[in-house]
């Protein structure tokens, strides 16, 4: 059975039944017993059109469910005559489906999970492994999901742009259980890119694609933390950077820059460079710019911060980051890297456990906790040998091991 040819299927059954008049919650659930029965049906007698057979054999489900259903009457014309077996329709439903799951009134958690399972054709179980919660509690997040937009009808053009958040969320959650979210991400953001044209949809596949190039190095074997600064750039997978560069360069030249190609170009310029010493800083800082235009983010504004301290010396990254607000998330990371770049490892230690102690997940968090213990004992061998001091009380001069935070 191949299970990646019906996943590739599923959101296209669905969008036909939509398209037909089922409601989304109805024409999923129709769909979902339609792919059981094929599991059953199709290791002995494969179809000609596997898309045809199973759009006519889920709108028959949607009938028989509609049929039982006596006391609506008003869904009886509905079952009058069924459409024809159609061999995979000319049209693409897939489109109208991403915009359906990332329905404004849906909570971006909810709006992750059914496009999961109705866009990606991912089972509940899997979602909730990906997701580390109970499969019955992710089965009600679904539910409440496919009840929330069972009544929408799209009828206007989809906001691309909400779809294209929901994916990145999707692929920012990486690998987990049994499924690769980033893989999923990418495949459907592929998709969406070309079913739209979409420049941005080509920056955020550009960018997800030069990300996922640099996984096998980003982790050592036991699931530790390697900044980008130390990864080993001959795991980098070329291949994925070369077809990143090349959607990036397709999209820039239409001329409608947006955030995610800003992004994108960013990466592609880590990517472009052999190794860390030849990274050209002062163009990142200049997309970084570009990114701070479009966005007005903060995150954008902290990561610039760190970029003028490579490309002007960590004094000049430390004041970009005095402007922002401490609060925000990995700040106490990046001033502690800063300072230590600037000679200062009593502050950057301190700032570093302070940085570890707020991590979002454990291997940031030892990542974190390593670099202040690095420091603190490089700061206890200076004074057990009675080293030179400066004013201070700090060692003279900057330490060079630094990893990026």
């Amino acid at each position: 059975m191949d299970e990646s040819l019906l996943r590739t299927l599923t959101p296209d059954v669905i969008g036909v039944l939509v398209r037909r008049g089922a409601d989304f919650a109805a024409a999923e659930d129709a769909v979902q017993d339609a792919l059981v029965e094929a599991v059953r049906v199709w290791p002995g007698d494969r179809p000609r059109d596997p898309k045809g057979w199973l759009i006519t054999v889920a709108w028959r489900k949607f009938l028989d469910t509609v049929r039982a259903e006596t006391s609506r009457r008003d869904r009886e014309a509905r079952v009058e005559e069924e459409p024809p077996p159609e061999p995979g329709e000319a049209r693409d439903d897939t489109l109208d489906l991403y915009f359906l799951c990332a329905h404004p009134s849906l909570t971006p958690a909810s709006a992750v999970a059914l496009t999961l399972r109705a866009v990606g054709g991912l089972t509940t179980r899997q979602i909730a492994q990906a997701y580390l919660v109970p499969e019955a509690t992710m089965a009600q997040r679904i539910s409440r999901a496919k009840r929330t937009v069972a009544d929408v009808r799209l009828n206007r053009p989809g906001d691309v742009a909400t779809v294209l958040r929901v994916l990145y969320l999707v692929f920012n959650e990486g690998y987990s259980g049994d499924v690769d979210l980033s893989a999923e991400a990418i495949r459907l953001t592929r998709r969406l890119a070309a079913g739209t044209g979409d420049e941005e949809a080509a920056g955020l596949l550009a960018l997800m694609l030069l990300h996922h190039a640099r996984r096998a190095a980003r982790t050592t074997p036991d699931g530790g933390l390697v900044p980008l600064t130390e990864q080993d750039r001959g795991l980098w997978d070329t291949r994925l950077i070369t077809e990143g560069v090349e959607v990036l360069q397709t999209a820039l030249a239409r001329d409608r820059l947006g955030e995610f190609q800003a992004q994108a170009a960013i990466a592609a310029l880590h990517a472009d460079a052999p190794t860390a010493e030849e990274t050209d800083w002062v163009q990142i800082v200049e997309w970084y710019d570009e990114l701070v235009r479009l966005t007005d983010s903060p995150v954008a504004r902290l990561n610039r911060a760190v970029a003028v301290g490579e490309a002007d010396g960590p004094r000049a990254g430390l004041a970009a980051l005095a402007g922002l607000d401490p609060a925000l998330p990995r700040h106490t990371a990046a001033a502690a890297y800063l300072s230590e770049r600037a000679g200062d490892p009593a502050t950057a230690a301190r700032l570093y456990a302070q940085a570890a102690r707020a991590a979002p997940n454990l291997p940031e968090r030892d990542h974190l906790t390593r670099q202040a213990a690095r420091l603190n004992a490089r700061l206890k061998e200076g004074q057990a040998a009675g080293g030179a001091k400066n004013s201070s009380g700090r060692p003279s001069g900057s330490l060079n091991d630094t990893p990026e935070p």
